[in-house]
């Protein structure tokens, strides 16, 4: 299942993500964890140290790998060169799937050992100095979104992406591609202000949200929360002497978190889970071309100079069947 972390800057978002992969991974879980935020800072909330953060390799510098793996033998796609960031796969095109080897994880994914088990981590690469002031954000994210439209995944497999922050990913349709977003949200004017951004624009998609309230101190925040969320508002977390240790580079072992955290990343977990089992494949598939067709119409077929709405295979949808394909061959 696929899950995606959003909030305002500051929220606390990366420091869920990073405690819900260690969750996941003390449960035995499978985990492909994405960092998909302009400022990345995922990989330190993982533990690793600046150099390692910094070693990661950014998925847009190997965007035409990337699109060459997928295309595989694709019919409908004459080259990986006429590949958008929405381009769907079809009969032929090569899927990606949470527990194989392939090229775009022995380029893109790097493995990050934790407490309990070890995760692969990928990054979308932080902006660069020539990237100032001439590119923009969303073409960074696009390798993800590529991702994310060939990836298979089954109930016990999960994707965590930390998202950028704000509203900023509904410039695409990657806000589509989640079981469950979690909106982290404090308890003031601003910290609510995303939560309200999304729902407006994710009510048309059947969009899965729900808030999980932030540094929240006491009764007071609670009722703000549940005044402004309504039933949105899934669960709160607190203050964290671990997650304190944690940001000073002293993180004592997982299982030394707080009870009452634990019992909070246990309700996300059965929440995602909940939502992927309501998963309707045909109209995962569906919002996946619609995108497609929308952004071909806007500026694709204008910048490969080709009509990218023959790319779409109508024949094809996606489905937990492939992910067992996948796994057999």
């Amino acid at each position: 299942m696929k899950i995606a972390f959003v909030g305002k800057g500051g929220s606390g978002k990366t420091t869920l993500s990073s405690l819900f992969i260690r969750h996941l991974t003390a449960n035995e879980a499978p985990v492909l964890a994405v960092d998909a935020d302009i400022n990345q800072h995922l990989g330190a909330a993982l533990g690793l140290d600046d150099t390692e953060s910094a070693a990661l390799p950014a998925m847009g510098a190997h965007l035409p790998l990337i699109k060459e793996y997928l295309r595989g033998s694709n019919p409908r796609i004459a080259s990986a060169e006429t590949m958008i960031k929405t381009t769907p796969p079809g009969a032929g095109s090569r899927l990606l799937r949470i527990r194989e080897d392939n090229p775009v994880y022995d380029a893109c994914a790097r493995p990050v050992a934790l407490d309990d088990g070890e995760i692969r981590l990928m990054a979308t690469g932080p902006f660069t100095e020539s990237d100032l002031g001439v590119a923009c954000y969303h073409s960074k994210v696009g390798a993800v979104e590529l991702c994310l439209n060939h990836l298979v995944d089954g109930p016990e497999e999960f994707v965590v992406v930390d998202m950028t922050a704000g509203s900023d990913s509904f410039a695409s349709g990657m806000f589509t591609r989640f079981d469950m977003t979690f909106v982290v949200a404090e308890p003031t004017r601003k910290g609510v202000s995303v939560y309200r951004q999304y729902k407006d624009y994710a009510r048309d998609f059947g969009v899965a949200l729900k808030v999980v309230g932030n540094k929240v101190r006491d009764a007071d925040d609670l009722e703000f929360l549940r005044a402004e969320t309504g039933d949105d508002l899934l669960v709160t977390v607190g203050n964290s002497d671990w997650v304190r240790a944690m940001e000073k580079g002293r993180p004592p072992r997982f299982d030394m978190l707080e009870a009452e955290n634990r019992l909070a990343l246990q309700t996300l977990q059965n929440a995602a889970e909940d939502s992927y089992a309501h998963r309707d494949w045909e109209r995962y598939t569906r919002q996946m071309v619609h995108f497609h067709l929308k952004n071909a119409e806007s500026w694709g077929n204008e910048r490969t100079g080709t009509d990218l709405a023959s790319q779409v295979d109508p024949a094809f949808i996606l489905s937990e069947q492939h992910a067992e394909v996948s796994a057999a061959s």
